[in-house]
């Protein structure tokens, strides 16, 4: 459904390098993805700070971000004002709110930053979650993420309900997606997107079902099946795409 498919680069451009780190994400833009992915924790102080495990090893032992203060933190873990800084506002942010406790800092950083909201995805793997924050109308893009076998009332019954609350899209496998359920999803007026797709054919096919985001960790091979499939490299987003 969307005009330009969203071309997400997996914690940022991870195979090209560290995962989660300004380096990963300034580059994934540089190669032409029009989105980054990545976590959010909060600290202990309070910071939303962009990191997968949400732990770290301290004194030879892992400990919780939540537990650790900010500055306490290893260099390599960036604060979401961070990222703003080092990259603009001009993409598509991807954010797998693992700490709940994240979302207020994630919405009032982006609006300090002038981020479009409009082109922030917050995605959680629990439905209750999605729920409550579609319908307390979070001021943003709210993402479905599960996997086909965890949606045990059907995939239609599903997206139904997506569609109901407002959510913006259902994110899951891309395993688990057929172009006929891209269709159906869209037919709710709902979005489809699917995570980790790493091959060059594997790409090509999600692409050509129609899917509105897709995620990889190889940003130069989801940009040469974006030009394949679509044409052109992946479009940067303006307020109101």
């Amino acid at each position: 459904m969307m005009e330009n498919p969203v071309a997400f680069a997996h914690r940022g451009a991870c195979a090209h390098a560290p995962e989660n780190t300004l380096e990963a994400f300034a580059l994934a833009l540089r190669l032409g993805a029009n989105g980054i992915e990545t976590d959010a924790w909060v600290t202990a102080d309070g910071a939303v700070v962009l990191d997968h495990d949400g732990s770290v090893r301290r004194r030879g032992r892992r400990t919780a971000i939540a537990a650790v203060e900010r500055t306490a933190l290893p260099a390599h873990i960036p604060t979401v004002a961070d990222l703003f800084d080092a990259c603009g506002t001009r993409f598509h942010l991807s954010v797998d709110v693992k700490d709940p406790a994240a979302l207020t800092g994630i919405l009032r950083t982006c609006s300090e930053a002038g981020f479009p909201l409009e082109n922030l995805w917050l995605c959680h793997d629990n439905f209750s979650v999605v729920e409550t924050w579609a319908q307390t109308r979070v001021p943003a893009r709210i993402v479905d993420s599960s996997r086909l076998q965890r949606i045990k009332e059907g995939p239609e019954r599903r997206i139904a309900r997506l569609a109901e609350i407002g959510a913006s899209a259902l994110n899951m496998h891309q395993t688990d997606w057929t172009g006929g359920l891209a269709a159906l999803a869209h037919r709710f007026g709902v979005l489809a997107f699917g995570w980790d797709a790493q091959q060059d054919h594997r790409l090509s096919e999600m692409f050509r079902m129609g899917l509105d985001g897709v995620y990889s960790d190889h940003v130069d091979r989801i940009v040469a099946a974006y030009r394949t499939e679509i044409g052109g490299v992946p479009p940067l987003p303006v307020a109101g795409s």
